[in-house]
Formats: C-alpha cells, sequence, structure tokens
C-alpha cells in the first residue's frame, strides 16, 4: 500500500515550464540586443581596412608610373579594378596628379558598404616629396574606431553631421 501512494504523489517532470523557456528568450534576446550594433560596427572596420588596403596597392604603381615620368595615372596605367566597396566605374579615373600638391587616389565608399560608412572618402595623398598621407571625409554615423590603423595624417572630417 506504501509503494502505491508513493506512485500517485509522485510526478516526474517531462520539459520545461513556460517561465523557464520565457526566461530563455529573454537572456538570448538580450545577447542579440548586445551582440548585433557590435557586429555591424565590426564589418564597418572591416570594410573600411579592406578599402584602404585596396587603395593602398596602388601607390607602387602611382610610384613607378611617376618614376617614369608619366603623369596622366588613369586606371588602366595602375591596374585599378572597381572593389565592390566603392562607388565610381572603371572608367572614373581614382588618382590626380598635380606637380605643386602632390598625387591623390581617392574613392567613395558605397554600393555593397555597410550603411555606416557609405558616403565616406578615402583619400591618399602623396607629397611632392614621396611621403604618402591618409585623410578621411567621414559621414554622419562614422565611429572614430571606424578609422584604419595604417591611416595617419589628417584627422578625420566630419562631413554632413
Amino acid at each position: 500500500m506504501k509503494k502505491a501512494r508513493m506512485g500517485i504523489h509522485q510526478r516526474v517532470q517531462k520539459g520545461f515550464t513556460l517561465i523557464e523557456l520565457m526566461i530563455v528568450v529573454a537572456i538570448i534576446g538580450i545577447l542579440a540586443a548586445i551582440a548585433i550594433p557590435q557586429y555591424q560596427d565590426y564589418v564597418s572596420k572591416s570594410q573600411v581596412n579592406r578599402a584602404y588596403g585596396e587603395l593602398s596597392a596602388y601607390k607602387t604603381a602611382v610610384e613607378d608610373n611617376l618614376m617614369r615620368g608619366s603623369t596622366t595615372l588613369t586606371n588602366a596605367e595602375i591596374g585599378y579594378a572597381v572593389s565592390s566597396l566603392t562607388t565610381g566605374s572603371a572608367n572614373t579615373n581614382i588618382a590626380a596628379y598635380s606637380a605643386a600638391d602632390g598625387t591623390t587616389l581617392t574613392v567613395t565608399l558605397g554600393n555593397t558598404a555597410n550603411t555606416a560608412i557609405s558616403g565616406a572618402i578615402l583619400k591618399l595623398t602623396r607629397s611632392t616629396a614621396g611621403v604618402w598621407s591618409c585623410a578621411i571625409t567621414t559621414t554622419a554615423n562614422w565611429k572614430a574606431s571606424f578609422t584604419p590603423g595604417g591611416c595617419t595624417g589628417a584627422a578625420p572630417v566630419q562631413n554632413g553631421g
């Protein structure tokens, strides 16, 4: 008889209660609210670094052309390939030469770039002495952490906000 009563009063839990599930969903929501903006910032920073690296790769071609006395610097002459992170086309030259001011390589972020960096202008400038520097014309959503580590020289300039 004692065994029969124990079986009636003893219940085995076979799953989660509604409260436990609601707590788990709330925790996941809080983690997502923190992680998603951090991930978006990481994507923006990596895209800026990629665009900076791609643009920096053309410095060698510019130096080569200038050493040979060529100052026309078309996209074809420096081997420019359009990036998926920048606006413009293969017909729009990214390099410009000025005997007084030096040479610049300029791209505008856009196309598939994250919205936080879209519209920012990345400019590498070669002085007449042959020293390269970097300046970024930023957008309203720009964060200082997006600026590439190798981008020194002029501080980022706020544009539109």
